[in-house]
């Protein structure tokens, strides 16, 4: 590769995500200041001959902290639970809300509670390898039925990793992955391009099950 190919790589690879960062910044304060202070500008314009830019960002700013206010208090949270009922009568809205408020609950957790675990396991057939986060460690009625310890795993979809289904593999099928889940979300949402370090036991002989997996159930 010539050096001239290598630097405008390198200087993509770098204004690229700032670029796309700024632009959505951008974006989400035009779409605010227009959709809150378009109405109150032209008032003001009309009788006081000015307008006030930003004023809409303002306003958006101040909804979101009174919605925060009432959200912590007790008659906030019902009436905030009502308008939520009446929204989800709708099968439409109720479809395009809860999950994007299901995506911003999770990626404003700092538990991250859902995925604890990244691991391997053969699927959809023999020598072809999944990558899934565990979701639940006992499944117990899955497990009583099938006769195997089943744990439920998440396979994440690429872009996007919300957009996935869960699979219950019995535990002894799983091949524990070195990396954090951080990282399994990065190598999906890539494509496989972002893979992560080397692992860290690399020469370790121990079996990968008993080095960092999931403890077999008593």
């Amino acid at each position: 590769m010539s050096n001239s190919k290598k630097y405008f790589i390198t200087g993509l690879l770098i204004i690229l995500p700032l670029f796309i960062t700024f632009y959505l910044l951008f974006s989400i304060f035009v779409f605010i200041d227009g959709v809150c202070g378009t109405l109150i500008n032209v008032l003001l314009r009309r009788c006081f001959g000015f307008s006030v830019p930003g004023l809409g960002l303002i306003i958006g700013l101040l909804v979101i902290f009174f919605t925060g206010f009432l959200a912590t208090n007790y008659l906030g949270k019902r009436l905030l639970r009502v308008f939520e009922r009446w929204l989800m009568r709708s099968s439409f809205i109720r479809q395009i809300y809860s999950p994007i408020k299901h995506i911003i609950h999770y990626v404003a957790s700092r538990e991250k509670p859902f995925f604890n675990k990244v691991f391997l396991f053969e699927y959809p057939s023999r020598d072809i390898w999944t990558l899934g986060f565990v979701t639940n460690e006992h499944f117990e009625k899955g497990s009583a039925s099938s006769g195997s310890d089943l744990v439920a795993v998440y396979v994440a979809g690429t872009p996007n990793p919300f957009t996935g289904f869960v699979v219950f593999v019995p535990r002894s099928n799983l091949r524990p992955l070195d990396i954090s889940v951080e990282e399994g979300i990065r190598l999906i949402v890539s494509g496989g391009i972002m893979t992560p370090g080397k692992k860290r036991d690399e020469h370790s002989e121990t079996d990968p099950r008993e080095a960092g997996g999931i403890s077999a159930a008593e």
